[in-house]
């Protein structure tokens, strides 16, 4: 599945153990967190290339370094891909991951202060989408957030009355954990109002995008940012595009996103992702892709049904992404036991804050699932009705244990009593761990898409 490292094997075998461990590890679980899937041997093979030998900064064709030739053939056909798979006039395909991308479009666009709008953390947005004092999007600009109703639902009149009101110079639609698609149209309609560039982030969704599954904001977006793993199977990269609305707006986007990448934000590109997002790219344009795009949402809306048939309150009450969220509220369980919980059952995800939530972050109420890497995998509905009933046996069996042992929630706070929590469950823990055991030997990491 993996390389073979014969030459880290010899030069430094305590890091290539941690290698193999770790391999083996993704290779005996489900990974459901949504933003983590399984890239292809290809793209792995692109990334371990002499590629991240050379230096290269500055634009295909001017460039600050000699020798560039290769390297310059390489990332203008990652942007020639690119643009033709999202039909964009322009693509910079430099940033070293999504953080970096979206401050590139910020400080492009903006000036510090600036008012920027953008999804709030517990709703369902990212950290660089504004949330305050967390992060540089909330320290060099006036943050103003904006949240789901109580139904988990982005409501876009709320949302209207306040743009009008605050005025932002950007509104982000892009979400890290929102289950439903977002209406871009409508984002532009109330951008336009007054006079807002919009951000498309769509990091999570750019897959289901390719494959038809999701919205797409070319249209409506002056700019889209982007990761390059997560649903697309590629890198850990990302990237930025201009539509043809960007440019019609500012005849100088193209200019100004380039020059806030590099030299405004980075240096030397990383060759050998570029090189593996040209590989991802080209497997993006296959029919299979959008086969699995497809599959990806058809899982996860198995996945939702089914987890409902079994009581449980999900956020927004279910899903028409990759990704769903469990409010644990109704079960008393924090977020930190039900992962730690699944983890120890073969089941990986992550807790994650819901709307209006009464913990703190770092002990929120809900838990993150996603079905990109299942899918992958190649399975299917059936395999995610024995995944929720599995996923139902941990949580039963951690709310079992937690009455037994009379914790409280902020007794669940400490590491080791939700040990000790886990410990008591563990025969049914065992029990689900042999099914995720079972269903991995099925469906083994194959990544040869």
């Amino acid at each position: 599945m993996f390389s073979s490292m014969q030459f880290l094997n010899r030069v430094d075998p305590a890091i290539a153990a941690l290698i193999k461990k770790e391999e083996a590890r993704q290779r005996r679980t489900l990974m459901m967190i949504p933003s983590e899937n399984y890239s292809s041997r290809a793209v792995q093979e692109a990334l371990a290339t002499g590629l991240t030998n050379k230096y290269s900064e500055g634009y295909a064709g001017a460039r600050y370094y000699q020798g560039n030739r290769y390297i310059d053939a390489i990332e203008s056909r990652c942007v020639e891909r690119a643009k033709r798979l999202f039909h964009v006039p322009h693509v910079n395909v430099q940033p070293y991951s999504g953080s970096p991308a979206n401050s590139a479009v910020y400080f492009a666009l903006l000036s510090p202060g600036d008012t920027i709008m953008g999804l709030s953390l517990a709703s369902g947005g990212h950290l660089t989408h504004g949330v305050p004092k967390l992060t540089f999007s909330g320290q060099y600009f006036h943050s103003v957030q904006y949240e789901v109703g109580s139904d988990g639902w982005i409501d876009y009149n709320a949302l209207e009355k306040q743009i009008k009101k605050t005025r932002p110079r950007l509104i982000v639609a892009g979400t890290t954990h929102y289950p439903r698609r977002l209406d871009f149209r409508r984002f532009a309609e109330l951008a336009d109002q007054v006079g807002a560039n919009l951000l498309a982030d769509v990091s999570h969704v750019v897959g289901l995008i390719i494959a038809g599954v999701y919205p797409d904001p070319v249209p409506y977006a002056d700019v889209i940012t982007t990761t390059t793993h997560k649903t697309l199977r590629g890198p850990r990269a990302a990237m930025i595009m201009v539509t043809n609305k960007g440019l019609k707006r500012d005849p100088q986007l193209n200019e100004k996103i380039d020059r806030a990448v590099f030299p405004g934000l980075q240096g030397g590109p990383h060759n050998n992702t570029i090189a593996a997002l040209a590989v991802a790219l080209k497997e993006a344009g296959q029919p299979g892709f959008i086969r699995y795009g497809k599959q990806i949402v058809k899982n996860a809306a198995r996945l939702a049904e089914r987890l409902h048939q079994h009581g449980y309150q999900l956020v927004s009450g279910g899903t028409d992404t990759h990704v769903l969220v469990i409010d644990l509220r109704p079960q008393a369980l924090l977020g930190n036991t039900v992962a730690e919980g699944l983890e120890a059952a073969g089941i990986v995800t992550n807790r994650n804050k819901v709307p209006f939530d009464p913990n703190p972050a770092f002990y929120p109420s809900g838990v993150r699932l996603g079905t990109p890497a299942l899918t992958s995998r190649g399975m299917q509905e059936k395999q995610m009705e024995i995944i929720a009933d599995a996923i139902d046996q941990v949580i039963r069996s951690l709310h079992q244990a937690k009455a037994s042992l009379e914790l409280t929630l902020n007794d669940e706070r400490k590491k080791t009593n939700r040990a000790n929590l886990i410990r008591r469950a563990g025969r049914e823990l065992k029990q689900v761990n042999a099914v995720v055991t079972a269903l991995c030997r099925r469906f083994p990491v194959v990544k040869e898409y």
